[in-house]
């Protein structure tokens, strides 16, 4: 009873920040209202607990590692420790944030708000009523900001903006003056990063990068005053006298000599000029030649002095500055790059792609690959445990399969021979090989030790199967269809097509042999559940007979109970044997989910997704797990029917179907706004134009689907060890698994050297 959420498979990657936790290998990205977290030297990967209200689209870590800042699309932030992989502090924005970053000494966080600018003072460790503090806002901006990025003393930002500049600004109050413009550029600047002297660390220069493919050297001319003074009463002269005035003043005193208290930024005259008061020259001009596709992503790394960069036709390259040699330029695919950075020791580079759902790691010195996952383009539509329970496989629409390993939460095969969605998967008996099901009219088996497609059965006509299922020996197959209303039976050994069961007059979504004999259970839309003995071929042996269509069954481990759910959201219990129904457990009200945007009815009152399209025994028989069309998975104890536990599956308000109750000032004359399409097409930034609702836009005569995706479960099943379970939902494959509450000495004392050194660690076992 005690599952709790474990992993999120199936999704490396939706778009949004990749970040690197301080100098370890530990790689966040976010997945959907998630943070994954991904620990490139131990191969392992885990999803952070908590989660956003909507989607994550920013990432920042600090400097030393302990915490994260994320930054969902409506604006609310998470403040969590990634020690202990909880949320301390939440916070709203009023807008979405284009950019956030810890600054180097890790005292502030700087947030760009549209055209505005936030100096934040970090909570860290103190325990306060009002951890988040602004100490100040820039403003100034003719357009959004893009990104910034902070001098080494963290007394000074480099940000970039739509408006064609970049703009150095002083995060003190106290160095007075305004902010220093670096113009130009012919279109939106994307990156500007400051360049350091290695031996000093102090600012030498800048970089910034444009959209149309443009890279802009400055350079600090430092100790040259021989430019002319601004002309008296000019609006230049009245900001360096005021500028003057707030360096040179004399503060007031207190009693006894003291000085009075500053705020923040106040601080003694500088020992230097300050950057924004220094003479900045362009040096000069380099292009990346890409055109027409434009740079999406790009970052700098200070020490080796090399630029990496991102374009929107999938091509990334890597450039040693200042002299803007090409050390690499490749392509990772057709799909634009929508973030490309670089660990902390500069020798690997991370690329994710929105669209594709793929996170990249390569090492460029050596040419290879650290990490190279990519999760299914569409929703997962079922899932099989392996016997051992140490593997898992998907199967979605986007005609792939995918073997993922439940430990460290990485796949390591994807089959894509299938050329249309793949409904079931299968896994035998043996361990070694995997059955899977497809529209396509094929169903195809797998080596899981030469990772090829061993054999493959069809029928003379084309079918569509939806159902698939094999005996305990492994040496007969059978499959439902969706179109001929017919089962299917294969020999394993031979590939040749046995017999054809015919009677059901609709389709046969649910196929599962008896765990204790070969007996076939089957249901279909024609309100029957029939019983097959198909060694004999004595046809149907046993017709259940039910008021309303049967969407799934299930057989208990002991193969002496099925269980089935209907169209009327009812779970029939049949004893096989004697042919009675033993009894029902009415699930209408417990799977109820949330209210859709285009409902004109309440959540309470609608009967649309009030049924339950899968079910699953747990391994003793005593639960049963049932979901479907809204955002609960049920957990039933068999014996009592009464319901145990309800899990939500996301908390996701970018998903439809997740609320109870609509908001009614959202609802205008055209209709909800969230369906009306008011979004600019020209923008490239972020993961917005990514969303699987604009898929086939380049069709002539589609429309927009301006609908978001829907809460749902489309399969659970429950692991032979019976410690997890798994479900395909919108999200993606989620894992839940009992934790052990109480750790052996030997992980506390590990727990605590790792706390007293600062490193994250997670600890998780089940």
């Amino acid at each position: 009873m005690n599952y709790r959420f474990h992993n999120l498979l199936g999704a490396p990657y939706r778009g949004g920040d990749a970040v690197f936790a301080g100098d370890s290998s530990v790689l966040l990205s976010a997945v959907g209202n998630r943070v994954a977290s991904t620990d490139l030297s131990a191969s392992s990967s885990l999803t952070l607990p908590f989660e956003s209200s909507s989607n994550v689209t920013r990432l920042a870590v600090s400097p030393s590692g302990d915490f994260l800042l994320s930054v969902d699309d409506a604006g609310r932030a998470l403040y969590a420790n990634l020690g202990r992989r909880a949320v301390l502090h939440r916070i709203a924005f009023k807008s979405a944030p284009s950019a956030v970053r810890f600054s180097p000494d890790g005292n502030l966080i700087a947030v760009a708000v549209g055209k505005l600018v936030q100096i934040w003072r970090s909570p860290a460790f103190r325990k306060e009523f009002f951890p988040f503090h602004l100490l100040r806002t820039i403003p100034g901006f003719a357009a959004g900001v893009t990104a910034f990025d902070w001098s080494p003393d963290s007394s000074f930002l480099l940000a970039s903006c739509k408006d064609l500049t970049a703009r150095l600004l002083p995060v003190k109050k106290g160095l007075g003056g305004k902010p220093f413009l670096f113009v130009g550029h012919r279109a939106a600047v994307v990156g500007a990063f400051f360049a350091t002297d290695k031996k000093t660390g102090r600012v030498t220069g800048a970089y910034t990068i444009t959209k149309d493919g443009a890279i802009f050297t400055w350079n600090l001319v430092e100790g040259s005053d021989d430019s002319p003074p601004p002309s008296p009463g000019t609006p230049e002269q009245e900001a360096v006298q005021d500028g003057e005035a707030e360096l040179d003043g004399d503060e007031p005193e207190l009693d006894g000599g003291s000085r009075k208290r500053k705020s923040f930024g106040e601080s003694e005259e500088p020992d230097t000029t300050p950057l924004h008061f220094t003479r900045w020259e362009l040096q000069k001009k380099d292009f990346f030649m890409q055109s027409p596709a434009k740079l999406t992503a790009c970052d700098y790394h200070r020490e080796l002095d090399m630029v990496v960069v991102g374009f929107s036709n999938g091509v990334f390259g890597l450039y040693q500055m200042p002299d803007f040699v090409c050390l690499h330029l490749l392509s990772i695919s057709r799909e634009k790059i929508t973030t490309a950075i670089f660990n902390s020791l500069g020798n690997w580079l991370v690329f994710g792609c929105a669209k594709l759902g793929q996170l990249l790691v390569w090492e460029w010195r050596s040419e290879s690959y650290i990490l190279k996952q990519q999760g299914h383009y569409f929703d997962v539509n079922c899932i099989a445990y392996s016997p051992d329970s140490q593997l898992l496989a998907t199967g979605a629409d986007d005609n792939k399969v995918k073997v993922w390993t439940v430990s460290s939460g990485f796949c390591f095969i994807t089959f894509s021979e299938h050329t249309n969605a793949v409904t079931a998967v299968h896994f035998m008996a043996n361990n070694h090989s995997l059955l899977s099901a497809s529209l396509d009219g094929t169903i195809r088996a797998w080596d899981l030790f030469r990772y090829r497609n061993f054999k493959t059965f069809t029928t003379a006509l084309p079918r569509q199967f939806v159902s698939l299922t094999a005996d305990q020996s492994g040496e007969v197959i059978c499959a439902g269809t969706l179109d001929s209303f017919e089962i299917f039976v294969w020999s394993m050994k031979t590939g040749r097509l046995l017999d054809i069961l015919s009677g059901h007059q609709g389709p046969v979504h649910g196929l599962m042999f008896s765990p204790i004999n070969a007996i076939l259970a089957s249901s279909s839309w024609d309100k029957t559940v029939r019983l097959w003995d198909v060694f004999e071929s004595k046809g149907a042996v046993e017709t259940f007979q039910h008021s309303h269509d049967v969407l799934t069954l299930a057989y208990r481990p002991d193969g002496r109970q099925i269980a089935c759910s209907t169209l009327d959201g009812l779970i029939h219990f049949w004893d096989p044997f004697d042919g009675l129904l033993m009894y029902t457990i009415e699930g209408r009200r417990d799977i109820a989910g949330g209210r859709l945007m285009t409902d004109r009815r309440s959540a309470a009152n609608t009967s649309i997704g009030k049924y339950f399209t899968t079910l699953c025994y747990s391994a003793d028989g005593t639960y049963i797990l049932a979901g479907g069309n809204s955002k609960y998975i049920c957990m039933y104890d068999v014996g009592e029917q009464v319901l145990l536990r309800r899990f939500q599956i996301t908390r996701n308000l970018s998903l439809d179907g997740v609320l109870d109750f609509l908001n009614s000032k959202k609802m205008t004359d055209a209709g909800a706004l969230d369906l009306i399409d008011d979004e600019d097409s020209d923008v490239e930034e972020g993961i917005d134009q990514q969303t699987r609702g604009n898929l086939g836009l380049g069709l002539p005569g589609s429309m927009a689907n301006r609908g978001r995706p829907i809460a749902r479960t489309k399969c659970v099943k429950f692991a032979p060890t019976g410690r997890s379970f798994a479900a395909a939902t919108t999200d993606g494959v989620l894992l839940y698994s009992i934790l052990t509450l109480m750790l052996p000495l030997r992980k506390w004392k590990k727990l605590l050297r790792k706390t007293n050194s600062k490193e994250p660690f997670y600890s998780a076992s089940g």
